[in-house]
């Protein structure tokens, strides 16, 4: 089931190639630097204390600061908080893209030797096939779940965590946390807006949700749809082959791989300065932990120790100590990780000025999605109202790096970015925002279609200056930015990647 068809030739450009070819002359297309915060300071990181009022313990944000950061739990869109643009403005079609909700840890992200066991007794992965043709002389499956349990009699034992988890799995206050997000985004999109249709009409013609290969995102939109509409019946989920996967993302991308590599490494004056600052620290975690010193995957960046640690206080266990001396990791060192992890992210897609070269090859294909399908509506041969997308840190990550955010931060669990497509009903008004060349708002009175982008709820502010704050800019202005990174249709994405295309 194709959810969208390419757009082919572009419906903008043959509908208003004034708007389109002036678009596409005026973006900026080149690397633009964040914002300078704490985050991405390296002596803050390095000194401070705390995690800068961000949330690393809960799924619950305190009333009234809905909106901060938190790990556990980001925030995303609720009719608490939602601003409404001007009547002038009808929405027309609305994009979802979001990292699962909270897990446990990955098997390679464990201590050789964990303290404690990790239980999923509370909760199924349920796992079957079935035929889809109506009335199956075979009849409908069994609803089997997996039941992990430990062999009295199987002598081998293995390393890092042990447990009757899946490492991963979406735990069960993730799953609530899944649920949750449904349910508010019906909220908003339906019940505040009355854009999404009810839930006792024929929704499923106006939807469609789409995950990786990776089975923890099956499991978030299994909650998220029931969450949304309420109901436990078989709905279909998206999916790309393993191999090529532009949603997680999976496709063969050597020069953008490399261009990541080299920004983790010591080519790197900012990454390598970091490692060698943090030595103390990581002699420290290594002397609990029992991680060898020559262990790479906990050394080339504290992502390891940094899902370790998170996915522990998230879920109130205790933070780890070693078997043998009984010393403990402290909250002072946990915070020390989460803030050194946060500047890795913001360096790896942000500081860096071969982020967004890394980011647009690595991410291209689903960008030209994202663009085909907002053509799509705009042309009329397409009537899906909401697209929903459950992926991972990595699939966030390079968005916003693509994006330009101004304030980088790592994708916490949860994490949301909305692209809101609005026809403009009413020309006559002068509420709207004042006109700027940059944004290019001449293309007033041509397509009249206009894109606003969300992230954790708010406004997405891009340090690019075509973009900026992304709220009601012509999509033509939006377009000729992907484009001019990946090509409609992804047609400059397979040349970036294996470098006959110049970066």
């Amino acid at each position: 089931m194709l959810p969208f068809s390419p757009s082919t030739p572009s419906f903008l450009t043959l509908l208003f190639p004034a708007a389109a070819k002036a678009a596409a002359d005026v973006v900026d297309l080149g690397w633009h630097a964040p914002a300078q915060t704490d985050i991405n300071n390296l002596t803050t990181a390095l000194s401070s204390e705390g995690i800068y009022g961000f949330i690393f313990n809960s799924s619950e944000t305190p009333e009234g600061q809905y909106g901060t950061y938190n790990w556990c739990n980001m925030p995303h869109v609720r009719t608490r908080e939602y601003v409404k643009p001007s009547d002038e403005f009808e929405l027309r079609y609305v994009e979802v893209i979001q990292r699962h909700h909270k897990r446990t840890p990955y098997a390679s992200n464990a201590f050789p030797v964990e303290p404690y066991h990790w239980d999923c007794d509370d909760q199924g992965l349920f796992f079957f096939g079935q035929r889809l043709l109506p009335g199956s002389a075979w009849g409908a499956s069994a609803r089997t779940f997996w039941d992990g349990y430990t062999s009295d009699i199987n002598p081998f034992v293995q390393s890092g965590w042990i447990g009757s988890c899946q490492f991963p799995q979406i735990t069960s206050t993730g799953l609530d946390d899944s649920w949750t997000h449904g349910a508010d985004l019906y909220g908003v999109y339906h019940d505040l807006l009355k854009f999404l249709p009810g839930k006792d009409s024929d929704w499923q013609s106006k939807v469609r949700y789409r995950v990786t290969t990776n089975q923890i995102t099956s499991q978030v939109a299994g909650m998220l749809i029931a969450g949304t509409w309420g109901t436990s019946s078989s709905i279909p989920l998206l999916v790309q082959a393993s191999a090529v996967d532009s949603l997680e993302p999976a496709y063969a991308c050597t020069v953008g791989s490399t261009l990541f590599s080299d920004i983790k490494s010591s080519a790197n004056a900012a990454w390598a300065e970091h490692l060698t600052a943090a030595a103390g620290l990581y002699a420290a975690l290594d002397a609990i932990s029992g991680v060898p010193a020559s262990d790479s995957g906990f050394h080339a960046s504290f992502d390891h120790y940094y899902d370790n640690l998170s996915a522990r206080q998230c879920h109130a266990k205790a933070l780890p100590c070693n078997v043998t001396s009984g010393s403990c990791v402290t909250q002072e060192q946990a915070h020390e990780v989460y803030r050194l992890g946060q500047w890795e992210y913001s360096q790896i897609y942000r500081d860096a000025p071969a982020s967004l070269a890394a980011s647009v090859s690595s991410y291209g294909v689903w960008i030209a999605e994202l663009a085909a399908h907002m053509r799509s509506v705009i042309s009329g041969t397409n009537d899906i109202l909401y697209f929903h997308n459950v992926a991972h840190d990595g699939s966030i990550s390079r968005l916003l790096s693509v994006l330009q955010i101004e304030e980088m931060v790592w994708p916490g669990m949860g994490s949301e970015i909305i692209f809101e497509l609005y026809k403009r009903t009413d020309r006559s008004s002068d509420s709207r925002v004042p006109p700027t060349s940059r944004q290019l708002r001449w293309a007033e009175g041509q397509g009249g279609f206009y894109v606003r982008v969300l992230f954790g709820g708010k406004t997405l502010k891009s340090s690019n200056p075509s973009l900026g704050l992304i709220s009601m800019l012509p999509v033509e202005t939006l377009l000729a930015y992907f484009d001019g990174l990946v090509g409609e249709n992804a047609s400059l994405v397979r040349g970036k990647c294996n470098g006959s295309i110049s970066l």
